[in-house]
């Protein structure tokens, strides 16, 4: 796609809320909803099918989180422990839109010309 900035992305956790394009505020609501033992993580990715990169955010038993982010074609994968959600969703919140900008720049470069 010709000119295109970024990757639309979506945020989804495991009890099945879907928000498109999510904020950080609305990532933030996402993490702290999180529970044992039914609804334990939330992924982002570009909202498209087969997704290759991501970040995902899991709550683990002693109430701290697993925050991963992954993204094969740039041979990043990074794993960390972390406890305020506030800085977790700004974490991710700027890594995923990096990643968006880079994949869109990655695309454009090897889109034939016409």
């Amino acid at each position: 796609m010709v000119g295109r900035e970024y990757i639309r992305l979506k945020a989804e956790n495991e009890g099945g809320e879907l928000i498109v394009e999510p904020s950080e505020d609305a990532l933030y609501e996402m993490i702290i909803e999180l529970t044992l033992p039914g609804n334990t993580f939330v992924i982002v990715e570009p909202d498209e099918d087969d997704p290759s990169w991501f970040a995902s955010v899991v709550r683990l038993d002693d109430g701290t989180y697993e925050v991963e982010y992954r993204d094969p074609l740039r041979r990043y994968h990074r794993l960390d422990i972390a406890t305020d959600p506030s800085r977790i969703a700004s974490d991710v919140t700027i890594w995923t839109a990096q990643a968006s900008r880079a994949h869109a720049a990655l695309s454009r470069d090897s889109s034939p010309d016409f």
